[in-house]
């Protein structure tokens, strides 16, 4: 990952393999955990990149700049390599098709606002000279030294052959689970309707339905960490 400074710390490679974006997103959650020592979040100031060292590489920090909108501060190798291009300053939803844009950036401003923790299973689907990918998405929500939840730790992680030629994602599933309540299974294979409305327009339907039948028709509720 590239401190603030501009300078670049030891990245460890990682074997591209099935089961290592579950591994590195536990590894950072539990890090995360660690720091904030039962608190509601911790601050980015507290966040050191030796107790991640072997995440290093697929790990980021974003800055909130605009509703939903995330902007990469820090980046590891393996976004880059992802993009094929350096991604500090670019937007999360950089590495999104249009159609999941939407579904990502309501899951991120419901992590800023709640806040939560936010979990996606990802797909590139395949093209001339682009294997088919997929991935783990994992936003955890930071303070900023000003005390408002306007950072992110978090970490993108592609299982396959990963080439030069930039790379967008859509959403198969994407979870959010605020912070010490039930979480809520957002989006899943083939379903198209979710994806479409996004976050917001579920969860408005989700708080006004009159009954808690009502609600489980909308929503598939997984147990909370």
């Amino acid at each position: 990952m590239e401190r603030e400074d501009g300078k670049m710390d030891k990245v460890v490679s990682m074997e591209k393999r099935a089961g290592l974006g579950l591994r590195v997103a536990s590894e950072l959650r539990a890090y995360w955990d660690g720091v904030r020592r039962n608190r509601l979040v911790p601050a980015r100031s507290e966040i050191d990149p030796r107790g991640i060292e072997r995440a290093l590489e697929f790990s980021f920090v974003l800055e909130r700049v605009a509703p939903g909108m995330g902007r990469f501060r820090l980046a590891g190798m393996h976004l880059n390599d992802l993009m094929g291009m350096e991604v500090r300053g670019m937007p999360l939803t950089a590495f999104f098709t249009s159609a999941a844009r939407k579904t990502i950036a309501d899951g991120c401003e419901e992590m800023f606002r709640e806040p939560a923790i936010v979990e996606a299973e990802l797909v590139s689907e395949p093209g001339p000279g682009r294997p088919e990918l997929t991935a783990r998405l994992l936003l955890l929500p930071l303070r900023s030294d000003l005390g408002d939840i306007t950072r992110a730790l978090g970490c993108l992680v592609a299982e396959g052959a990963v080439c030069r030629v930039p790379r967008r994602f859509d959403v198969r599933a994407l979870t959010v689970c605020p912070i010490g309540r039930d979480a809520i299974r957002i989006a899943e294979p083939g379903d198209e309707f979710a994806l479409a409305q996004g976050f917001a327009e579920k969860a408005a339907a989700f708080e006004a339905a009159p009954s808690p039948e009502a609600r489980r028709a909308l929503f598939r509720i997984v147990s909370g960490s």
